[in-house]
């Protein structure tokens, strides 16, 4: 019992002497870290780095403050003029005003642009790549330039668009049509909302959100002849600019041509967008003279009323040479029940058809459009481009005329009557018109564009006469719808054996040749008879039975009156 004590004793005390040396080895342990080289920088590194840290972190807090009291005092106060809303329960965005709000405030902007009230250099960075293509003075010039758009359609749109998104600053719209719902496949900027409402301020209301410094003056009204000098007068915010260029887009015939005579007669540049319906192919739109313009309707017909003005070209169109064939759109025939409500051709390129009724691919107007605009850009910017001259043929036309005339006096031999002093009836402009416009420039025979003639269908059925009624005075009876275009070597021919031999012309060509003569003659007497209304009244006072026909040849109303009234 007793050396158990004592072993327990031992025991216990080895165990207290270990636990108290315990102690002692750990902080010996802690002293020798301590005073060791390699914890001391390790110990400083990361003290150091902590203090960086606080630096920074502090650094950055008082700058975030300086900004945000910044943002807070760059912070407009709430008014009329800046209205704000509360972020909602989530945290998110305000649903978005309303469209009447969104376009009180473009409109608010726009005055206050137009004003002078917005900073150029925003300007000149919006429109940075124009003026870095057009250089200084071409960017400038383009800047101060007026440009009055007419039509406001597809084609006048597109071209408004790209000339306010250009730099042009003062811009005058006049239309008097409104948006409609079919007319949005070709549109520029009109939406579903702007149906209904006039196409000048639906254009002038969306590009102000584009373009806010742009100047317009919007029109709500149909061009008149009458009402030229007030709507293409100069611009009557106090500059007193003249316009720069005028874009005649207008897909009313009579309306297109009294602008672009009255343009003519004024000196004023302008430019015409010819027919877009009925077009698909891109690569076919070109830029030239009027005179040069070739397989357009609008165009043709335009030709034809500016002739009988005397404008023969000097006319820039933006036309397409795309030829009509199998599968191609076409002008949709005019049901029996359009007739009744009015004059059906008024707003038509043909008679018979409407406006309303021909087939636009939606892009063809949109690429006439800003054909017309690239055009008025360059030319206000005298920038290097070249446009398709007119046809020249004026020399053309003075051969013709000579071989006429020359034809009238072999037929008065070939009958035993001395020519010597005979004139014909028929001008210069007549020949113009006949060659160019009722036979397309081309021989009814072999269809060949070359060495043309014109000569005389049939042989008259009284014989070859002259007229020796007044004295010192000898004509032919030659009418203009007895004519007929071949070239030279066709028109010997024909002269030989239909008008010396007299056979008729049946006998001699194919039926597709006499079906092409009709053809061109009924054409050509659908336009007149469309025309007719157009006699000045005192023609019908004057002669109330006769038959009063514009034949527009020579630039003069011509009435054809019975033999009673000749007498």
């Amino acid at each position: 019992m007793e050396k158990r004590r004592r072993g327990s004793t031992v025991s216990d005390k080895r165990t207290k002497t270990g636990r108290h040396q315990e102690p002692h080895s750990m902080s010996s342990w802690f002293d020798r870290q301590l005073s060791s080289h390699q914890f001391q920088l390790a110990a400083t590194a990361v003290v150091s780095g902590i203090t960086v840290a606080g630096l920074l972190y502090g650094g950055q807090a008082i700058r975030r403050k300086v900004a945000v009291e910044q943002l807070k005092a760059s912070i407009p106060p709430l008014d009329e003029e800046h209205q704000a809303q509360r972020l909602t329960d989530f945290g998110a965005a305000s649903p978005l005003p309303s469209a009447a709000k969104e376009e009180e405030r473009v409109a608010a902007l726009a005055r206050r642009a137009q004003q002078g009230d917005y900073d150029s250099e925003l300007v000149n960075e919006q429109l940075t790549r124009t003026a870095n293509f057009l250089n200084t003075p071409g960017y400038e010039k383009l800047r101060a330039s007026f440009v009055i758009v007419v039509g406001l359609g597809g084609v006048g749109s597109h071209c408004t668009s790209a000339l306010a998104r250009s730099g042009v600053s003062r811009i005058r719209l006049i239309d008097f049509d409104q948006v409609t719902l079919s007319s949005l496949n070709r549109h520029a900027v009109a939406t579903l909302a702007d149906v209904g409402t006039p196409k000048v301020q639906c254009v002038r209301k969306r590009l102000e959100a584009v373009v806010p410094w742009v100047q317009w003056e919007c029109f709500n009204e149909v061009w008149r002849e009458d009402q030229g000098e007030r709507l293409l007068a100069a611009w009557d915010k106090g500059s007193g600019t003249e316009p720069d260029y005028v874009i005649d887009a207008i897909d009313n015939i009579d309306s297109k041509v009294e602008l672009l005579k009255y343009c003519h007669q004024h000196k004023m540049k302008v430019v015409s967008s010819m027919g877009a319906g009925c077009k698909s192919d891109p690569s076919r739109i070109f830029v030239g003279d009027i005179s040069a313009s070739v397989e357009d309707p609008l165009s043709r017909t335009t030709r034809r009323k500016l002739r009988m003005s005397g404008i023969t070209e000097g006319v820039p169109v933006i036309y397409s040479t795309e030829k009509p064939g199998l599968g191609k759109a076409q002008l949709l025939p005019l049901p029996e029940e359009e007739f009744a409500k009015g004059k059906v051709n008024e707003l038509s390129i043909l008679p018979d058809f409407r406006a309303r009724i021909l087939p636009v691919l939606g892009t063809m107007p949109a690429i006439f459009g800003y054909a017309v605009a690239n055009f008025v850009i360059l030319e206000i910017a005298n920038y290097p481009h070249e446009v398709g001259a007119g046809k020249g043929r004026e020399k053309m036309y003075d051969g013709i005329h000579s071989g006429l005339q020359g034809l009238e006096e072999r037929l008065a031999r070939s009958v035993g009557q001395d020519p010597m002093g005979l004139k014909i009836p028929v001008s210069k402009d007549d020949v113009g018109y006949l060659v160019e416009e009722v036979f397309r420039g081309k021989s009814v025979v072999s269809g060949l564009p070359t060495r043309l003639a014109l000569t005389r269908w049939r042989a008259p059925k009284d014989g070859f006469r002259i007229d020796h009624r007044w004295d010192g005075q000898k004509y032919t009876k030659l009418q203009l719808e007895e004519l007929v275009c071949m070239t030279k070597e066709e028109a010997a021919m024909h002269e030989k054996e239909v008008l010396k031999e007299g056979k008729p012309p049946e006998i001699i060509y194919d039926v597709e040749v006499i079906q092409l003569v009709e053809r061109r003659r009924e054409e050509e007497m659908q336009y007149r008879d469309a025309q007719s209304s157009q006699v000045p009244s005192e023609f019908r006072s004057l002669f109330p039975s006769a038959k009063h026909t514009a034949l527009g040849f020579g630039g003069t109303f011509r009435v054809k009156l019975t033999a009673t009234q000749q007498r």
